[in-house]
């Protein structure tokens, strides 16, 4: 796994064998934050990563200077693997969270924007994330909540969705609060 621009560009990072998990590719990645380049300076942004994960997306985020970016993963493996490389790299704007995702947003009351969320593709609750992310209040008035998922799921339908982008087998799409 490597961070692809920023401070930190062309960090690789050592994963360890143990983390069972399926990160977003480097091809999606670069995608993803190609659209984002587009739309926002990074350096004002707050960012939620839900599902974290490697870390991988936050990370990505840290790197380009955003101003915060809180990580939450339920994994004790991988919540540890995120602790560590943000000791390593001295990522001080990183805030990683042990929580499972649903009561982490239960009990949030801060505002991003950008709220990313990776969950497993065969998560049974997929369909129930942007209803959870809107109906929270979690987005500033400009922001932009983005799920990634397989091709198994269609959100074209939502209220708040936007648009959907394609990497392969990685989808994104996006939501916003007015659409």
């Amino acid at each position: 796994m490597r961070i692809i621009s920023g401070i930190y560009a062309r960090r690789r990072l050592r994963t360890p064998k143990n983390l069972r998990l399926r990160p977003t590719t480097d091809q999606a990645k670069e995608g993803l934050f190609n659209i984002l380049a587009n739309r926002y300076y990074f350096d004002e942004l707050k960012v939620l990563d839900l599902f974290a994960g490697t870390g991988n997306i936050g990370f990505e985020f840290v790197s380009r200077g955003a101003i915060s970016v809180t990580a939450v993963e339920n994994n004790l493996v991988h919540f540890k693997f995120i602790t560590s490389v943000k000791k390593d790299l001295e990522m001080e704007t990183l805030e990683p969270y042990k929580a499972d995702v649903f009561k982490f947003l239960a009990y949030n009351t801060r505002i991003f924007d950008i709220v990313f969320a990776d969950p497993p593709y065969d998560m049974p609750e997929v369909d129930q994330i942007p209803n959870a992310i809107f109906a929270d209040k979690l987005l500033s008035e400009h922001g932009v909540f983005i799920l990634e998922h397989s091709s198994n799921h269609d959100f074209s339908t939502h209220a708040n969705f936007k648009e959907l982008r394609k990497y392969g087998k990685v989808h994104f799409s996006f939501f916003e609060t007015n659409p």
